[in-house]
C-alpha cells in the first residue's frame, strides 16, 4: 500500500514555512507525518485566522520553550524568521519565558536562538530593549503589574502574602514585570499571549492560566484570540493541556458560544 502523503494545502503551507526542508521523519514515519501535517498545517490553521501568522508562530515558539522541545523550536524559529518575525522579537520570546519556565529550561533555547540567528548572519548582541534601571524596576514593574493584572488584585496579593513571603511579591513586581514586561521589542498584549501559551504548555499551572486569561482581557486581547492561540498550540502540546487552558478561557470570558446555544 502506498504511504499517505500530506494533502496539497498542508504541503503548500509546509513548503512556505520550511522552504526546501524535508523532515527525516517524513522518510522513516511517513504516515504519522502525513497525519500531523494535515492537522497542524491545514485543519488547525482554518481556525486560527483571527491571529496574524507571525503572532501564531510566536506563541507556538513560546509553547515549545515551555515543553522543552529544542529541536522542534530550532526548525520553527527558522519558519518564524522566514515569515517576518524579527530577530529582536525572537529574542524577546526567549527572554519572556525566563520568569515562567525558569532559566534552567530557557538556557538551551537562548543558545539555540543565538545559533539560528548567527547562521542567518545576524550580528549579536542585538540592540538593548530594557527600559528600566535597578533603581526604577520596582516601581515601574509594580505599575506594569497593576496595568496587566489589575490594581485591586495586586494590592490584595501584596496584603495577603505572609510576612516571610513578602519578598516573593516584590520579586513578581520588580523581576517578572519590571525586568521583563517593560522591555521593548514586543508590545504588552502580545507578551500576554506569549505568557498564556507558555503557561498552557507547562501544565500544572491552572491557577496561573486562569490569571492570565483575565490579564489578556485586561490588555485588550479577546476570547477569539485566546481560543485561536490555544488552537494553534494543540498539535504541539496535546489535548489535555489545551483543554485545561480552554476551560480557563470559558470560565473567564462572558461569551461562551456553547453556553449561549
Amino acid at each position: 500500500m502506498t504511504a499517505r502523503k500530506p494533502n496539497p494545502d498542508a504541503a503548500a503551507a509546509h513548503e512556505r514555512l520550511f522552504p526546501g526542508h524535508v523532515s527525516t521523519l517524513a522518510v522513516t514515519d511517513p504516515e504519522l507525518i502525513a497525519y500531523f501535517d494535515d492537522f497542524a498545517f491545514d485543519e488547525v490553521l482554518r481556525h486560527t485566522g483571527v491571529l496574524p501568522e507571525r503572532t501564531r508562530l510566536m506563541t507556538q515558539l513560546a509553547a515549545m520553550i515551555a515543553v522543552g522541545a529544542v529541536a522542534e523550536y530550532r526548525v520553527m524559529l527558522g519558519a518564524a524568521l522566514t515569515t517576518g518575525v524579527t530577530p529582536v522579537e525572537a529574542k524577546e520570546i526567549v527572554y519572556q519565558a525566563v520568569p515562567y519556565a525558569g532559566m534552567a529550561r530557557v538556557f538551551d533555547f537562548l543558545h539555540a536562538t543565538n545559533d539560528v540567528l548567527t547562521e542567518r548572519g545576524v550580528p549579536l548582541p542585538l540592540e538593548a530593549q530594557s527600559t528600566t534601571t535597578p533603581d526604577t524596576r520596582g516601581t515601574e514593574g509594580l505599575d506594569m503589574q497593576k496595568r496587566i493584572v489589575g490594581a485591586d488584585a495586586v494590592d490584595t496579593m501584596h496584603a495577603g502574602a505572609p510576612a516571610d513571603q513578602q519578598h516573593i511579591q516584590h520579586f513578581l513586581s520588580a523581576n517578572c514585570f519590571g525586568d521583563h514586561y517593560t522591555r521593548g521589542g514586543i508590545d504588552v498584549p502580545t507578551r500576554e499571549l506569549l505568557t498564556l501559551a507558555m503557561l498552557a504548555a507547562l501544565g500544572g499551572a491552572d491557577a496561573q492560566v486562569r490569571g492570565h486569561v483575565a490579564a489578556n482581557l485586561n490588555v485588550g486581547n479577546d476570547r477569539a484570540q485566546l481560543v485561536a492561540v490555544l488552537t494553534g498550540l494543540l498539535p504541539f502540546i496535546g489535548y489535555p493541556r489545551t483543554l485545561n487552558a480552554l476551560a480557563a478561557v470559558n470560565a473567564g470570558t462572558t461569551s461562551c458560544p456553547q453556553e449561549d446555544a
